[in-house]
């Protein structure tokens, strides 16, 4: 019987499955004490063939892509181990990821899970590839203990845990979204403690582009995130790693820059522009850190160039936050109407 069993949910991931599969055949963790589970989500490229000779199991699923949430759900039904670990299918996990996912459960026997980070050297060596990983990486990293929510790009659960809360909910969420996210809040309203470990890494090797990240921030985050927090009426208080005060304050300043500039043009007005000017400073001033930690790691004229990106995720997080709000309250009207007796 494994110890642990990690499942990669795949999609036309040709270009990177061969590498993910690598890393964790490498682990330090003896084979002999996990297995490895592959389930292809309805591929259309070679993924399943290159997985083949690698997965202990390799779960084929047919029809349309279901997303990751259906694909991890149908591995933990056919995990051995008392302990699942999710991995995806563009992350290569570092040597003692595995090993010390195990020391954490072995140590802890009533945590409910664990998860890790992105390292500090993305594999796509483009901008906006570097500066979305390495913006992951810095929140994993600054917030080592336990958390509220959990991450499936390297994270485990124990299979008790895991079932208990219900699993990933693959009818709400058919492609990647905050479907890890959304699981680890029903794993906390049922007493479970999840850790967060920022020496459990993995290297991120998934090339964005400037479209896709816009498009995944409003459509594929921001949008179900707020819905989660107006849900669960946790809007102002806490809801995760990347809601926190100072996110949320970013937020704020954003709308209210970008709403002041607006303003300040139709007609023109000194004092609306000031306002956008303080707005700015009061920006930079609230991500002074992040933005001196890139100036660390990437240099001067790179944290000069994430300026404009973090007041594009903000914008981004704006647009969500008002569809949200506005999606919100015409459902609760919606239902209100529909409860009104007939006349």
């Amino acid at each position: 019987m494994p110890r642990l069993s990690v499942v990669v949910p795949v999609h036309n991931a040709r270009r990177t499955i061969d590498r993910c599969i690598g890393a964790l055949l490498s682990s330090d963790l003896p084979k002999s004490e996990w297995e490895l589970l592959v389930v292809d989500d309805a591929s259309t490229d070679a993924s399943p063939a290159m997985t083949a000779s690698s997965a202990d199991i390799l779960l084929e699923l047919r029809g349309k892509p279901r997303g990751p949430a259906f694909a991890r759900n149908r591995g933990s039904e056919v995990a051995r181990a008392p302990i699942i670990c999710f991995v995806d299918s563009d992350v290569c996990v570092h040597g003692a990821a595995l090993t010390r996912i195990l020391a954490h459960f072995a140590a802890d026997p009533d945590l409910a899970g664990v998860f890790g980070s992105y390292d500090d050297s993305p594999g796509d060596q483009g901008f906006i590839s570097q500066y979305r990983n390495l913006l992951h990486h810095y929140i994993h990293q600054r917030n080592r203990g336990e958390v509220e929510s959990f991450w499936a790009g390297c994270g485990a659960l124990t299979r008790v845990a895991f079932v208990a809360a219900g699993r990933f909910d693959e009818n709400r969420f058919d492609r990647a979204q905050i479907e890890d996210v959304e699981l680890g809040y029903r794993v906390r309203d049922r007493g479970g403690r999840i850790f967060l470990d920022p020496t459990i890494t993995g290297k991120h090797l998934k090339r964005w582009t400037l479209g896709q990240m816009v498009r995944v921030d409003f459509r594929h985050r921001g949008v179900p995130w707020m819905e989660l927090l107006l849900e669960r009426a946790r809007l102002l208080g806490g809801g995760g790693l990347s809601v926190g005060n100072e996110e949320k304050t970013s937020v704020a300043l954003v709308g209210l820059m970008l709403l002041s500039l607006a303003v300040s043009l139709l007609p023109w007005s000194p004092l609306l522009l000031l306002v956008t000017l303080v707005c700015f400073a009061l920006f930079i001033a609230v991500n002074r850190r992040l933005i001196a930690w890139y100036a660390r790691v990437r240099g001067v004229w790179f944290a000069v160039r994430v300026v404009p990106m973090l007041i594009l995720y903000h914008a981004t997080n704006v647009a969500a936050a008002l569809y949200g709000l506005s999606v919100h309250g015409y459902g609760k009207a919606g239902r209100k109407l529909s409860l009104k007796p007939p006349e």
